[in-house]
């Protein structure tokens, strides 16, 4: 099979689209014919040999994809050969074929083309685990969005309005804050002029956000905390800031609060907090909000697999509102 892959750590320029070795199907897998790949900040990370797969995974990029299942391990049970889904990979999703557990395959959503759906399981298994299943997100709440107007920021606006919750974001751009506000945002934060502290201050009557998702990390750390609310959750899944931070432990503990980092490539296959556990919650609760219009992808660009490099740039530039996704060359 032809996919795209890296030889050695390094700029985008070093992503080629060439043959490589057929996925083996294990015990539990399925193997899909790849119609489309989400692209995802993980993969630059991976790109630059600073995100490795967990052992035993793929090494060719791409977290999810979407396609047609075209075989299936003997002891599979659940899912069709021929049936179209989506999935949520370790890896390899930057490919024509990949094998992934069947218990992180989703069907393809109602009302949601193959294509479009490649977008879906990374950022909403990201949000909805992070959100709902480790922060406890529940109507009336407040939430803060950082990077609203990314991949995993627009799913997070939609379904955290879906819930009924009132949604804060930050954004770079009056064009990335007006997408948000299209999404259900309620109150709009231009990091570049505005301080997020005190508009989430001012926007909650002094109180602070409930929850708090954070893609920036330590240069974030200490404003973030004095953002939250008592007993409120601030919730790490990015790092673009910097791993470094200074954290005001009288204030964290005035506030009842907790900071909670995470990392969705690196939970189990299967077990307590797996990623089988996140994608049966995610099927139960977001399928049906996609169904009704309630949640949809939002895609703010398409390049063919072969140019992956380009979408690596466009996502390197932060300018682009929702994710990228892959296409199988013609």
């Amino acid at each position: 099979m032809h996919a795209a892959r890296i030889s050695v750590p390094g700029g985008p320029e070093l992503l080629g689209w060439g043959e490589v070795p057929d996925p083996r199907l294990r015990p539990g897998e399925v193997l899909i014919d790849v119609a489309a790949a989400g692209v995802n900040r993980a993969d630059l990370l991976q790109r630059l040999g600073r995100y490795d797969p967990p052992p035993g995974e793929s090494d060719i990029l791409g977290l999810e994809c979407s396609g047609t299942i075209i075989a299936a391990h003997d002891d599979v049970r659940g899912v069709a050969v021929g049936q179209q889904v989506c999935a949520l990979l370790a890896g390899g999703g930057y490919a024509e074929r990949v094998a992934v557990p069947a218990t992180q395959v989703l069907p393809l959503p109602q009302g949601v083309s193959l294509t479009d759906a490649a977008a879906l399981p990374e950022a909403v298994c990201t949000v909805w685990s992070n959100l709902v299943l480790t922060a406890g997100l529940s109507p009336r709440h407040f939430v803060l969005v950082h990077g609203g107007s990314s991949g995993v920021g627009t799913a997070a606006v939609q379904i955290a309005h879906a819930i009924g919750a009132r949604v804060g974001v930050t954004a770079s751009s009056t064009g990335k804050l007006d997408a948000c506000r299209e999404l259900g945002a309620d109150v709009l934060i231009d990091y570049r002029t505005d301080d997020f502290v005190e508009r989430t201050l001012q926007a909650t009557g002094g109180r602070g956000a409930d929850v708090i998702l954070d893609v920036v990390g330590g240069p974030y750390l200490a404003r973030n905390v004095r953002a939250l609310a008592d007993g409120g959750r601030l919730v790490i899944i990015g790092l673009l800031g910097g791993a470094t931070g200074e954290l005001d432990l009288s204030a964290l503990m005035a506030r009842r609060a907790g900071v909670i980092g995470t990392q969705l490539r690196t939970r189990p296959a299967n077990g307590p907090g797996s990623k089988a556990e996140v994608v049966a919650a995610v099927r139960d609760h977001v399928w049906p909000l996609l169904a009704s219009g309630a949640v949809r992808p939002v895609i703010g660009a398409r390049f063919p697999m072969d140019r992956a490099s380009a979408a690596h740039r466009l996502l390197e530039t932060g300018g682009v509102v929702g994710k990228i996704v892959l296409t199988r060359p013609a």
